[in-house]
């Protein structure tokens, strides 16, 4: 789907430049972000389980980078761990965190979700989350996760769940009034993103009841 505004990524570009010093002390880490990055580490460890063999990863919209951190600080076996941020300044935090951390599967860029620069089939697993609805052409960014993805890699995606009456408030008034023009897309339309893309086994569930989010997972 794509949506009738253009200035979308510009406007969320200057936002998350503008938030990123105070990104990580936001109650959203505790809130939202946190509880993504422990469903998404859960799949990936269901997913993983029993399976030795490296793996390479792209987070998009990866912020400050302590969703790709903590990846690396567990025992699987990630070889390369790239994110990706259209805003400069959340890839120079997240490049000041690898330094601290001393990792060196840990790489971050500055680049567009509409236009990843690697080429086709690099990674193995591709994750996005809360950052989505920014993205003015949704179904676009979901087939460019699928061509960098090689056969059998997994896309992981959570946004916000705004097909009940808490979720319609939380992302259809209260966001939307404090980001501007974002479309967090309803569940049915996501799956239909995914499997538009090329996707099978398709997997959805909602969590986080009080600001209610949902993950989506396809496999390449």
């Amino acid at each position: 789907m794509s949506l009738p505004r253009h200035e979308t990524k510009t406007a969320a570009k200057h936002q998350f430049e503008r938030w990123a010093h105070s990104y990580d002390r936001s109650v959203l880490q505790r809130l939202v972000f946190g509880p993504s990055y422990r469903a998404f580490l859960e799949e990936l460890v269901r997913w993983r389980l029993g399976n030795p063999e490296p793996f390479e990863m792209l987070d998009v919209g990866c912020g400050t980078g302590s969703w790709p951190a903590m990846v690396a600080a567990t025992t699987l076996p990630a070889r390369r761990i790239v994110g990706l941020d259209y805003a400069f300044t959340m890839c120079r935090l997240a490049e000041e965190k690898v330094r601290a951390i001393g990792d060196s599967r840990l790489q971050f860029l500055n680049g567009d979700s509409e236009h990843l620069p690697f080429p086709n089939a690099s990674f193995d697993l591709v994750t996005c989350s809360n950052s989505f609805h920014h993205y003015p052409h949704q179904a676009d960014v979901v087939r460019e996760f699928r061509r960098v993805l090689r056969p059998g890699g997994r896309l992981m995606i959570i946004d916000g769940f705004r097909d009940n009456l808490i979720g319609w408030v939380t992302f259809d008034v209260l966001v939307t009034r404090a980001e501007g023009r974002v479309f967090h897309a309803p569940w049915s339309m996501m799956r239909q993103f995914f499997t538009d893309a090329g996707f099978g086994q398709v997997s959805q569930r909602k969590f986080n009841i009080w600001i209610p989010l949902f993950l989506t997972v396809g496999v390449a």
